[in-house]
């Protein structure tokens, strides 16, 4: 069986539902995984936006979230998680908006897909500096990712 996230709210390259976004709650969908590969010792997450500004020409990718430390024995994260409901080691990094944990879909123009990348690692990292960036997050895990799986929602603003 393959390594897999979902979610319930939306499918894949579905859209994402304006609840999880700027114009709505702006919460975390809820988010579940499987079949973690054998030696996994600790989960990441990030979820990010490679069309920013414009999915006509994307000049960067718009960090929406960063979770890591996320231990084998969770199976997800709940809808608009909040720091206290975390599984218990996991940590949320910066997020592009300069805050910590989720920030929701809000592109300026056109329709934008959003990864949410789930990677099990090899090991757990305790040696990270706080708040971490996505950049530190994708260089601690070097040489540490056992596999990888994405899921990918669309947001257009209405």
């Amino acid at each position: 069986m393959p390594f897999t996230i979902i979610s319930p709210n939306f499918e894949q390259m579905g859209e994402i539902p304006a609840k999880y976004t700027c114009e709505g709650e702006n919460i975390s969908p809820e988010l579940s995984w499987k079949n973690l590969p054998k030696g996994t010792m600790s989960l990441a997450l990030i979820s990010d936006d490679p069309d920013a500004p414009d999915p006509n020409a994307p000049k960067m990718t718009w960090v929406h979230w960063v979770v890591y430390n996320i231990p084998t024995n969770a199976t997800g994260l709940k809808e608009g998680i909040l720091l206290s409901d975390l599984p218990k080691g996991a940590i949320q990094g910066i997020n592009d908006s300069r805050n910590i944990g989720y920030g929701g879909p809000c592109p300026p123009i056109g329709r934008h897909r959003y990864f949410f990348k789930l990677y099990a690692l090899d090991t757990v990292l305790n040696n990270l500096v706080q708040p971490v960036k996505k950049s530190q997050l994708e260089e601690a895990m070097k040489g540490h990712i056992i596999e990888e799986t994405q899921l990918i929602g669309t947001y257009k603003k209405h």
